[in-house]
């Protein structure tokens, strides 16, 4: 018996059977992740209002040249003066995020068309990969990850530090802020993001064949793997606090906001 040949037909851009609102996921992808990159932009210029007493943005940290008590070095070199030392530190933080595996799907898909949606055409007739420039530069997510580790443990630092206040007369004592509980947090999403890595998950025993003989390894992947299991509510949750965080010490610097204290 003979078989009638279908001819398949490729679809056009945004073609497609689905009659589910399909377009609303990369829509809203596009649209926070848009608002996130303008504002994070905007603040790393304006090289201002990223200090309020002991809280500093995370934005602005490690505050690499500036005046104590945040800064490392008070001064920094003249060609350096004049650049927002948040230039200097943005790109490690932002090429982890743009590297990961949870971004790349999508802001692929609300950024690129590529595809827009499952069984959505998209604007292009043959697939690159991930083998040639620009796209081949996304393997280096696992080195922006080593980096990221060693931010955690500078923006722990910072939260800390969030908890130190001074008096009138210069001493240091516990107290607790708005502001501490907003930094701490911070740390606490980006952790949570960051330690749920796919490329962590790797590193730490997704090699191996087995854990038999290797309970130290089972415990750590086990950990990272329930991390990893929400990755994506982790990667948004700390994208917009991040962002609010530094909306908070610019609000209390500029006098907007009042940083209540609790204890």
């Amino acid at each position: 018996m003979t078989q009638p040949v279908v001819q398949l037909r490729r679809r056009g851009f945004g073609e497609t059977m689905r009659r589910d609102a399909w377009w609303v996921p990369p829509l809203g992808v596009f649209a926070v992740l848009s608002s996130f990159l303008a504002y994070a932009t905007w603040a790393a210029f304006q090289n201002a209002n990223y200090e309020y007493g002991n809280y500093l943005s995370p934005f602005y940290s490690p505050l690499i040249f500036g005046p104590p008590p945040h800064g490392w070095f008070a001064h920094a070199p003249r060609w350096l003066a004049a650049i927002s030392p948040a230039l200097l530190i943005l790109p490690f933080p932002a090429g982890f995020r743009f590297t990961c595996y949870y971004y790349r799907g999508a802001y692929y898909k609300a950024f690129w068309a590529d595809p827009p949606s499952c069984a959505v055409g998209e604007p292009r007739n043959t697939y690159l990969g991930e083998k040639k420039l620009p796209l081949i530069l996304q393997n280096v997510h696992r080195y922006f990850l080593y980096f990221a580790l060693l931010f955690l443990l500078i923006l722990g630092h910072d939260a800390w530090q969030g908890y130190r206040f001074t008096d009138a007369s210069g001493a240091t004592h516990f107290g607790i802020g708005v502001g501490s509980l907003v930094l701490t947090l911070n740390v606490c999403l980006l952790g949570g993001y960051t330690l749920g890595c796919h490329s962590l998950r790797h590193l730490v025993g997704g090699y191996l064949d087995r854990f038999a003989g290797r309970p130290a390894r089972k415990t750590a992947y086990d950990c990272v793997s329930c991390l990893n299991r929400g990755h994506m509510n982790w990667a948004w949750a700390s994208l917009f606090w991040v962002a609010f965080t530094d909306v908070y010490v610019r609000m209390c610097a500029m006098g907007i906001w009042h940083d209540w204290r609790i204890l």
